[in-house]
C-alpha cells in the first residue's frame, strides 16, 4: 500500500529498524506501516515526509512527484 514508503527507505540503504528508532515505534509497527496493515498516523507521516523531504501525498501514493508543496507563507501581523 505504502509503495513509496518503503521506496524511500530502500534507496537510502536504510532498515526498518533505523526508521523505527527514528520514529519513536518498534520495528514490527513500522513494518506494518509499510506493508498497509496498520494505518499511518499523522504524526508519522509528518515525522517522515520532514525525514525524506516530501510530501504526506507522495507517501501516501496519491501523487508520483516527490518534490514537497511550497510552504504556506505566514502573514504579518496587524
Amino acid at each position: 500500500m505504502y509503495q513509496h514508503i518503503r521506496a524511500l527507505r530502500e534507496d537510502r540503504e536504510l532498515r526498518q529498524r533505523e526508521l523505527a528508532q527514528y520514529l519513536h515505534i518498534s520495528q514490527n509497527t513500522y513494518s506494518q506501516y509499510e506493508t498497509g496493515v496498520i494505518a499511518l498516523t499523522a504524526e508519522v507521516l509528518i515525522r517522515l515526509a520532514a525525514y525524506y523531504g516530501t510530501s504526506v501525498d507522495y507517501l501516501l501514493d496519491l501523487t508520483d512527484e516527490q518534490k514537497p508543496y511550497p510552504r504556506k507563507k505566514q502573514e504579518a501581523p496587524k
